[in-house]
């Protein structure tokens, strides 16, 4: 039986995470939110009418991964691909007033920047409306892309690979930028989708949740044994370190390899939004591992990230104090 790390432990180790280098990649994605009230229904159909109050849009997908290292205290590179649009200039602007570079931006004129617009009454979500275009990204584009992060791993502690199915990732890409970081040394962190499951091999740790877990194995993870079994087939596939699978409010199960399994239990005590729980995960287990933190205690500095997020509304990062305060 593995035991935990005392809160006082886990509090000193979040101080190491300031200053890491992490390059992420990935699908972007900008979240618009329109925020009001409902006070009837509409005559020309049975749906609410939302009286506006407010908009915003905040970063999604590897973005929001980038805002969370940045938020952590890391050093981050984010590079991936955004349309010649009104999203991608609105994308530019949130990411400069959250500090981070918009040079990694590469427009594809072929294609929307991949936008979820969220209308929100009375704190629920009435609808989500996405514009998006799923198919892959030009091989001419493809190529600009591994360029650029392989030049840029040659000053980081750590490469995050944001998996959000829009395009950019192939098979070739994803074996290509995993070897160019394993020559170097780093930490590979890969938040999955389920059609490039079993495409991540020998990356260093898989972040899914039991739904992208249950869809890679291909049927229903019922229990814990279930997710356990399969998780560790899943380990040893794709010759991972470790598998940290998220499991909403049962927590987190930890595999690694030559080591018995970690169960981390939420620490989350409301659950408001789920929305960029995981891009929370990935973002503070990849500064974790960066500094050179073992698994189970940077496994657990991102299930008590994981849990202050999910109390917001909306995909929001969690500071150094707020981490501190949160174990």
């Amino acid at each position: 039986m593995r035991t935990t790390l005392k809160p006082a432990a886990l509090r000193a180790l979040v101080g190491k995470l300031a200053g890491r280098r992490v390059v992420v990649t990935g699908d972007l994605i900008l979240d618009a939110y329109v925020r009001g009230t409902v006070r009837r229904i509409s005559q020309e159909a049975p749906v609410p009418v939302v009286t506006v109050d407010g908009e915003s849009q905040a970063l999604g997908g590897a973005a929001n991964v980038a805002e969370n290292i940045r938020a952590l205290g890391g050093v981050v590179r984010l590079i991936g691909v955004v349309g010649a649009d009104g999203a991608a200039a609105e994308m530019r602007q949130v990411l400069d007033a959250c500090g981070l570079a918009t040079d990694g931006l590469m427009v594809d004129t072929q294609r929307p920047t991949t936008r979820k617009l969220r209308i929100i009454a009375q704190s629920q979500q009435v609808v989500r409306v996405d514009r998006e275009v799923v198919t892959p990204i030009s091989s001419s584009l493809r190529a600009r892309l591994a360029a650029a992060v392989t030049k840029e791993l040659a000053q980081a502690h750590a490469l995050v690979l944001s998996d959000y199915g829009k395009g950019v990732f192939s098979r070739e890409l994803i074996r290509l930028l995993i070897a160019a970081a394993r020559r170097r040394g780093l930490p590979v962190l890969v938040d999955p989708k389920i059609e490039h499951f079993y495409q991540y091999v020998r990356a260093s740790v898989m972040t899914p949740n039991t739904n992208e877990l249950a869809g890679g194995v291909g049927r229903a993870l019922k229990d814990y044994a279930a997710q356990l079994a399969a998780g560790q087939r899943v380990l040893q596939r794709l010759k991972l370190e470790a598998l940290l699978v998220t499991r909403g409010p049962d927590g987190m199960l930890l595999l690694e390899q030559g080591r018995e399994p970690f169960s981390i239990p939420t620490v989350a005590r409301t659950v408001f939004d789920v929305t960029g729980a995981g891009d929370t995960v990935i973002s503070t287990l990849a500064l974790a591992r960066a500094a050179g933190i073992a698994y189970p205690a940077a496994a657990m500095l991102a299930n008590c990230a994981a849990g202050i997020v999910v109390g917001k509304l909306g995909a929001v990062s969690v500071t150094p104090q707020e981490l501190r305060q949160a174990i």
